[in-house]
């Protein structure tokens, strides 16, 4: 028996006390490193900010761009090819739909609505689409008009892919007769103001 103040308390009871208190301090040692463990899990199912940056929208400027030039800009980490048509170059998108598999647009996933024309833009001369080919994925090879090929004489510039020779014209429309079976991708863009695209978001347009 052990003598604690005026009561009388036996070896036992003890005993009894000591195991709860260490059962308790193991357990909550325990807890605590549980969540210890499991906080870098949880926080690796939190989008980083490079993921966030990958699939923001993207601002395109250009400003510098002339009639008949290209530029690449990376949305999603896709290239995006943004690209100011010639006068005449919008004039011969009107003469090709005999050689084209889908001339008006119509595969709906291709483009968005208000891409569904024959400069499959906003803004006639200015293209925006993703630059891998609808086949495998492969990005095509920007030829303008008057660049030397073998393409046929139907070809009035556009983009031809050296790996499986698929064609698109200078709206990203797919020739006949190629393994490609749809148009090039239109992402969702608008324009902030006259020389510059944000590419990514379709500024609420219908």
């Amino acid at each position: 028996m052990s003598d604690r103040g005026n009561s009388l308390v036996s070896e036992d009871e003890v005993d009894n006390e000591r195991r709860r208190f260490l059962i308790a301090t193991t357990a909550g040692v325990g807890a605590v490193g549980a969540v210890g463990a499991a906080l870098p899990f949880v926080l690796s199912f939190q989008p980083s900010e490079r993921a966030k940056a990958i699939g923001a929208p993207v601002e395109v400027d250009i400003s510098k761009l002339e009639p008949g030039q290209r530029m690449i800009a990376t949305w999603r980490g896709q290239p995006v090819w943004v690209m100011r048509r010639t006068e005449k170059a919008l004039k011969d998108l009107e003469t090709m739909s005999a050689f084209l598999r889908d001339p008006e647009s119509k595969v709906v996933s291709q483009q968005p609505a208000y891409a569904q024309n024959v400069a499959r833009a906003t803004k006639a001369e200015y293209l925006v689409v993703i630059g891998y080919c609808t086949h495998l994925g492969c990005s095509p090879t920007y030829l303008p008009e008057g660049t030397p090929h073998n393409l046929g004489d139907e070809w009035k510039g556009g983009f031809f892919c050296p790996c499986h020779g698929s064609k698109f014209d200078l709206a990203g429309r797919v020739f006949k007769g190629v393994p490609a079976p749809t148009n090039l991708v239109v992402p969702p863009y608008h324009y902030l103001n006259d020389t510059l695209i944000l590419v990514g978001e379709d500024g609420g347009a219908a």
